[in-house]
């Protein structure tokens, strides 16, 4: 005699992150509309001070300009990509590419620490430490240096953009040893 599995499969297990192209300055309202269609959505946004000839206001803006993130089924992707202001999900052709859970874990927790957060250019070589301490302890990431302010860079590899996210010094541990630029290369003044 056989048994049959009557086990439901996990609904998440299916579902992964995915880069989300929408049209410029649409990222806030396309996460909103996709939200309200129950779609897990994650907007990383960065305040920063922009200046007009008048006055000078605090305003949030996206950290990846052009993108947000969306957990769902590549399988029932439609009602998403109907969203106005959607333009397509990244991949190669016409198959949507998953990103890492790991590269968006590092990120959320990067914008839950509260520290200062800003669009940084993507790295591919640097080097690589762990956070031991500080609100962000067990994210790996790069190590950079901007105005004599150490700078964890989390990067997100399908996008080919990352975020610096500020440090203290005495927080990382380096991962390895070796490394094929001289710190000076890594350094943004």
């Amino acid at each position: 005699m056989s048994l049959i599995n009557l086990e439901v499969p996990d609904a998440a297990s299916d579902r992964h992150w995915f880069a989300v192209r929408v049209k410029s300055r649409h990222e806030k309202i396309v996460a909103e509309v996709a939200r309200n269609k129950g779609f897990e959505q994650f907007l990383p946004l960065n305040r920063c001070h922009h200046r007009w000839s008048d006055r000078v206001k605090s305003v949030e803006l996206p950290l990846f300009p052009g993108y947000l993130f969306c957990r769902l089924n590549p399988g029932h992707r439609v009602p998403l990509l109907t969203i106005p202001g959607v333009v397509y999900l990244v991949g190669v052709g016409k198959t949507p590419v998953p990103i890492d859970d790991n590269e968006i874990l590092a990120l959320q927790a990067a914008i839950r620490s509260g520290l200062p957060a800003e669009p940084w250019p993507f790295l591919e070589v640097g080097q690589r430490v762990l956070l031991e301490e500080g609100p962000l302890a067990g994210l790996e990431g790069l190590l950079i240096e901007k105005r004599k302010q150490n700078r964890l860079v989390v990067s997100v590899s399908l996008l080919r953009r990352s975020v610096a996210v500020e440090i203290e010094r005495n927080w990382v541990r380096p991962l390895n040893e070796t490394c094929d630029t001289a710190p000076s290369d890594l350094s943004r003044r």
